[in-house]
């Protein structure tokens, strides 16, 4: 953001190619060859879901018009269905 005379400061946006490319330098540093802005909303959904976070929650976060595209994002595997199941007093 520029600093204007005064000391104020000029508040823009960042388009989409302004963060691409801070990502992409940022991850060249980091010593990452391939990574994308996608990275972070992959991983956000991802994160969220293995926390814990039921898949609907999710689903609005991200802004999906659908749970099935959410449910692309879900790395849990058998044992968290296992533990889901053991909830229940049966």
């Amino acid at each position: 953001c520029p600093i204007r005379k005064g000391g104020r400061i000029e508040q823009r946006h960042l388009n989409p190619d302004a963060v691409l490319k801070i990502v992409k330098k940022r991850a060249l540093q980091a010593g990452i060859e391939s990574f994308s802005p996608h990275d972070f909303r992959r991983t956000f959904c991802s994160d969220l879901l293995d926390a814990g976070v039921d898949l609907v929650t999710v689903q609005k976060l991200a802004g999906h018009a659908s749970p099935e595209t959410t449910a692309k994002y879900d790395r849990r595997g058998e044992e968290t269905k296992r533990r889901a199941v053991q909830v229940l007093s049966i």
